[in-house]
């Protein structure tokens, strides 16, 4: 493990060195796509002892293993030259066919990076070390994954960017309900760095049985991210799973006409986080339904997700509070949400779990459309016990759910876990925040010669205090 560790955490102290490199993200950025390189040549390589007719999307003269891989190569200011006006341009205009799906990926991705090196010399260090990774070594290919993990949850805990990044547990734990099937086609049209789809591949392989099986395993894991990073960062993700053309369009989900949305577009499965918060992009709302136009994203993710799925179709995902409240839209929303589908069950998770970038009350929430809300099981996460709050070095562990999973098919009311009725819910308007009805609050029973000692205390407080108002007007 620590070789490979060993290995990043080598190129981000060189990284330190440069000039023009400020900033945990920018970095990331830059040990991104390099990253992307030497692993997209590496794939090529291997792809061309198998098929003696392949021929990669990249330019000969761009391949990693022709400007990067040779320890001795081009240096200084000439490799600055050459990243700058010759690596850069070339692939940002990477002339290639709209089905061409992987050359597209690379335009994209190179269109939203950037170099930040300025020093040549520093930049020929961190190349030779990333010459150390070997990404088709199997043996390797577990451990970058690791240490993968780990730099997205480093970029997790930035303010900027935290917002790419669900925890481990959170993607696992949804993943493990929806319980995803060989054959259905999964999305996650907010993908950030592909750690839901991640998770879905791992469940899915091990229904792989043979090349077929790998064939539709590669088909049906598709996401759609935005910004740029994130974009890049989940191409990788998906590479090093295997995947050997992913299938992440870097666009806005909702940017998509509503009505252009037919059953040849619909999937089995939706497991995502939607952004919330955040307002979005200019005159997106005007491709939904009048009724339910709103600047609030995580609400037009939600009408996006009915509309994407297929009759009988599963979606898991991660909603704020304020989506389970609220008139107007908001109630709308909810509402054609419980007509269009079952929402059999509401997770409400403390309020720390997405700590330290986020500190909004969130829920995981399970349905499946194509039948109507009767009632919603409410299931509350309790922290661990002893522990005020999760943090990035206590983040929340998959072992937490396991209650939840023996009591998911087989439920029944407890301190933790109520059911709501139909009935109830119109009669809250939609409202879908509902608190724990049967929560035992613990009565701190306190003997007489405690409180008795506590009244003395605050009396001797009080006496001091007025002895010292006395000496001061003295």
């Amino acid at each position: 493990m620590s070789n490979i560790g060993g290995v990043i955490k080598s190129i981000r102290d060189i990284f330190r060195k440069d000039p023009g490199l400020s900033g945990d993200a920018q970095r990331i950025e830059q040990l991104g796509w390099m990253i992307f390189l030497k692993l997209f040549d590496d794939k090529d390589k291997e792809k061309e002892i198998l098929d003696s007719k392949f021929k990669s999307p990249i330019p000969t003269e761009l391949q990693w293993r022709n400007w990067a891989e040779n320890d001795e190569g081009i240096t200084g200011d000439e490799l600055i030259q050459f990243i700058n006006n010759k690596l850069f341009t070339q692939l940002k205009d990477l002339k290639v066919t709209a089905d061409n799906r992987l050359g597209v990926i690379i335009r994209n991705i190179f269109d939203g990076t950037n170099n930040y090196m300025k020093s040549g010399t520093t930049f020929r260090q961190a190349i030779n070390k990333l010459n150390e990774i070997d990404f088709n070594s199997s043996k390797e290919h577990h451990v970058f994954n690791a240490i993968y993990e780990d730099i997205l949850q480093g970029l997790a805990t930035k303010k900027d960017t935290g917002e790419f990044y669900t925890p481990r547990a959170v993607t696992q734990f949804i993943i493990d309900m929806v319980n995803p099937k060989l054959g259905e086609k999964i999305i996650d049209p907010a993908c950030g760095t592909a750690g839901f789809l991640v998770c879905a591949i791992e469940h899915l392989r091990k229904q792989v049985k043979n090349i077929d099986d790998r064939k539709t395993l590669q088909e049906t894991i598709t996401g759609t991210e935005l910004k740029p990073l994130p974009f890049m960062l989940s191409v990788v993700n998906l590479i090093t799973h295997d995947i050997e053309v992913p299938q992440i369009i870097n666009t806005d989900a909702l940017s998509r006409e509503y009505t252009s949305i037919k059953q040849a577009d619909r999937v089995d499965i939706i497991v995502a986080n939607p952004p919330f918060g955040g307002v979005v992009g200019d005159g997106m709302e005007t491709n939904f339904p009048l009724n339910y136009r709103t600047k609030e994203s995580a609400d037009l993710f939600l009408i996006l997700f009915i509309q994407l799925l297929k009759d009988g179709g599963r979606a898991g995902i991660v909603l704020p509070d304020g989506s389970l409240t609220g008139e107007g839209v908001k109630q709308r929303v909810r509402q054609k949400l419980l007509e269009d589908c079952n929402v059999h069950t509401i997770v409400r998770l403390p309020q720390s779990v997405f700590a330290p970038y986020a500190t909004v009350n969130t829920n995981l929430i399970f349905f499946e459309k194509g039948k109507q809300t009767k009632e919603i099981w409410y299931y509350e996460h309790t922290l661990p016990e002893g522990a005020k709050a999760y943090s990035k070095t206590k983040p929340i562990r998959i072992e937490e759910f396991n209650p939840i999973k023996e009591w998911w098919n087989n439920r029944a009311e407890s301190e933790v876990c109520w059911k709501v009725s139909m009935d109830t819910i119109i009669e809250r308007n939609y409202d879908l925040d509902i608190k724990n009805p049967n929560k035992v609050v613990e009565e701190v029973k306190l003997d007489k010669m405690t409180i008795l000692d506590g009244l003395k205390a605050s009396l001797q407080k009080s006496i001091l205090l007025v002895e010292e108002l006395k000496i001061e007007t003295l």
